[in-house]
């Protein structure tokens, strides 16, 4: 079972890794986009952080609305593309949680689910197409499927993690399929995409907390 405080300890997390990933994604970016990720996440994690700070979740509250609201205020303070595609996934991931105050492990593999399917859908991806889908789905995957195994949720975790860094490396030979890093064309071949690289940092804050 997850609770209340353990969401909030997650969150916290996930917010303090995307504020210190701003430069290295400013730097991945700017071979293959604006430059600006960085930015645009960290602004994003501010805006957990701020939300952890100033609303905190408590216990017996209901977790869906409260991811939801998260995913919210996510959205207004990073309004770009991968803003909104993790906002999207907060969102799906609160309305997977709707009216639950604490998440067992099977709703906590829908939840991830949705959230993969949430980002594939806002963002018109599929996995090939070079983009944060490229980790997320295999690890959404590996996750729902070593949990229907029985598997405790740290093996479950480290799967999904090891299934995230494995399709993040995978697509380095890839060629850029969607958005302004798909005008790059032939230069993205070789090169880490961003969104695959700020999908295994949020895994790794979450499976492994510091």
């Amino acid at each position: 079972m997850i609770s209340s405080a353990q969401i909030l300890q997650a969150m916290q997390r996930v917010g303090q890794k995307l504020v210190a990933l701003k430069d290295e994604l400013n730097r991945l970016d700017a071979a293959m986009g604006d430059g600006d990720l960085g930015l645009s996440m960290s602004k994003g994690g501010e805006a957990l952080l701020a939300l952890i700070h100033n609303t905190p979740l408590r216990e017996g509250e209901d977790i869906g609305k409260y991811l939801a609201a998260a995913g919210a205020a996510f959205n207004r303070a990073a309004p770009s593309t991968m803003g909104t595609l993790l906002a999207t996934a907060l969102m799906r991931m609160g309305k997977e949680a709707k009216g639950a105050t604490i998440l067992d492990l099977p709703m906590l593999s829908r939840m991830v689910t949705a959230a993969d399917q949430g980002i594939q859908e806002r963002g018109k991806a599929k996995p090939g197409d070079k983009t944060i889908v490229d980790a997320l789905h295999p690890a959404a995957e590996a996750f729902a499927t070593a949990l229907a195994n029985g598997a405790p949720l740290s093996q479950a975790g480290a799967a999904m993690l090891a299934a995230a860094e494995h399709g993040r490396d995978a697509a380095i030979g890839l060629r850029s399929n969607i958005g302004r890093a798909s005008w790059v064309g032939e230069r993205t071949i070789n090169q880490l995409d961003p969104g695959t690289v700020l999908c295994v940092e949020i895994l790794k804050t979450l499976v492994h907390p510091e």
